[in-house]
């Protein structure tokens, strides 16, 4: 059974940084990719980025691009959400996801992690 539980989320002031983890269980990933989603109040959820667990290429929204970074630790089975000069709209609910890299939509979720980023 797929278990993705997500940590690190909080408060943190505009330009600040985070750094949410996302531990994977369950199965190996190996051909998978681990998604961040998030979804900011009043929104719908929106595309963050992705890693592909075998080969570690990324993809980012352009809202985040350069300001964020996702990466894997093997050895602890976990994906990592890098968030550095935040933004008041930022703010969000933030869950990991995780599919088969054949398919396009994502089979397991975490329960999301909230992030505030204000002054």
């Amino acid at each position: 059974q797929v278990q993705l539980v997500e940590s690190g989320g909080g408060w943190v002031q505009p330009g600040g940084s985070l750094r949410l983890s996302c531990v994977a269980s369950g199965r190996t990933f190996s051909s998978y990719v681990m998604g961040w989603f998030r979804q900011r109040p009043g929104k719908e959820r929106e595309f963050v980025g992705d890693i592909r667990w075998s080969g570690g290429n990324t993809y980012y929204a352009d809202s985040v691009k350069g300001r964020f970074t996702i990466s894997i630790d093997y050895a602890k089975n976990t994906v990592y959400l890098q968030m550095n000069s935040l933004k008041p709209e930022d703010t969000a609910v933030y869950s990991c996801a995780a599919r088969l890299d054949r398919y396009v939509d994502y089979s397991y979720w975490g329960q999301g992690t909230q992030v505030t980023v204000s002054s």
